[in-house]
């Protein structure tokens, strides 16, 4: 996969392209990859996604801006895993965003990155103001030659697959909800950084994941599973503000995992969180937390059990 930084974007030959944010590329995101990829296989063209950082709430609203589900990285990783064939990253700033909807169609979409087909959802909207559609994609085709359509929203029992109700879910702790609607466990990535080691004074050593938005959508104890070193890894994983012993507002993302040791920094690391245990509590002192976070290595101790006793065969005797 080619990932093209811009704007202006270099033209490197026609494409079949979508446009959005595709933040946690949940089940609708991939449902309009899979429409993407055979519309452009029918007409002979390499996929395309069109894409934005950062995100643009936070430019225009950084306080109340929605949590992201992935970093960059992530998003790229989840594209490429996709089988998509290019990414135009464009860097969302109030020049770019004063553009309007027929410059952002016609000097972006259809000069620089050489669309012949677009996909869109049919809730997108684009340039300035948001007055873009599908319906000034299809004028705008007509006038220049490409072809522009629009999705239908996916829904999973009812409820529509999006950014928006993964947030939700994650928020309230229903991570099995947010698997669902993602297709996936909901996962974060980053590399072991070093922290205060006040985990190996108290006789639990973390790895301390770098955190580089300092709101996720989810906060609390988790039981987790964690890739990028050998086979897959089991842990217990606190992601929040660590209110007994941090006063710096600053968000920390620490996993002590089961049964291991050896050094791990700078390792990038891949964390699916399986289930939450608990809120994130305050105590009076260290005895109370060492105690609690004792608890807490017993109930994902007891999770996995449960989980690895479900997924045996049972082979009946003969």
């Amino acid at each position: 996969m080619r990932v093209y930084r811009g704007a202006p974007f270099p033209s490197v030959g026609p494409c079949a392209l979508t446009i959005g944010n595709f933040d946690g590329l949940h089940l609708g995101h991939r449902t309009m990859l899979e429409q993407l990829k055979r519309e452009a296989a029918a007409r002979g063209l390499p996929t395309a996604v069109l894409t934005f950082e950062p995100h643009p709430g936070e430019l225009f609203s950084p306080g109340t801006a929605p949590a992201r589900l992935t970093n960059l990285r992530e998003k790229l990783e989840l594209l490429q895993a996709a089988g998509i064939d290019r990414v135009y990253l464009a860097h969302f700033n109030r020049k770019f965003a004063s553009q309007s909807a027929e410059e952002f169609a016609e000097e972006v979409v259809f000069q620089q990155i050489n669309a012949q087909y677009i996909l869109i959802g049919d809730d997108f909207r684009f340039g300035k103001s948001r007055t873009g559609t599908i319906k000034t994609l299809l004028e705008i085709g007509q006038r220049l030659g490409f072809q522009a359509e629009a999705m239908h929203e996916v829904a999973l029992d009812n409820r529509r697959c999006s950014s928006t109700a993964v947030r939700e879910a994650l928020a309230g702790g229903n991570l099995a909800l947010a698997e669902a609607l993602l297709g996936r466990p909901y996962s974060m990535s980053g590399r072991v950084i070093h922290g205060n080691k006040l985990g190996r004074q108290i006789g639990f050593p973390t790895a301390n994941i770098q955190v580089k938005h300092n709101r996720p959508p989810l906060h609390g104890i988790f039981a987790v599973e964690v890739h990028g070193y050998g086979q897959p890894l089991q842990g217990a994983a606190s992601l929040g503000l660590r209110p007994t012993v941090d006063t710096s507002g600053k968000v920390a993302f620490e996993v002590y995992l089961l049964d291991f040791d050896a050094d791990i920094y700078g390792q990038h690391l891949r964390v699916n969180f399986l289930k939450k245990l608990r809120d994130e509590v305050k105590y009076a002192g260290l005895d109370p937390l060492i105690a609690q976070i004792q608890q807490d290595v017993a109930d994902t101790r007891a999770f996995f059990a449960a989980r690895d006793a479900e997924g045996r065969i049972s082979i009946p005797r003969s």
